[in-house]
């Protein structure tokens, strides 16, 4: 199955899934909606995604603090 953005609290409270395969689910829908901008995006639909990534590494930051904390960091 394949999650989405308005899936990721449900991915960061798994009990059966390591850290790392939630850290990579949340790092694959991440991707996807960057890779789904283009050219033709307008800068809105780009805020838009900074900020849903945002919220992505601040649930990363719910399963490794550590990580989650460069991330953030290192976002523009």
């Amino acid at each position: 199955m394949e999650y989405s953005y308005e899936d990721i609290d449900k991915v960061v409270n798994f009990k059966t899934w390591s850290e790392k395969k939630k850290i990579d689910e949340l790092f694959r829908i991440d991707c996807y909606q960057y890779t789904n901008l283009g050219k033709e995006s307008t800068k809105t639909e780009r805020e838009i995604v900074k900020r849903k990534s945002k919220a992505i590494y601040k649930a990363v930051t719910k399963i490794n603090q550590e990580v989650g904390k460069h991330l953030l960091y290192a976002q523009d």
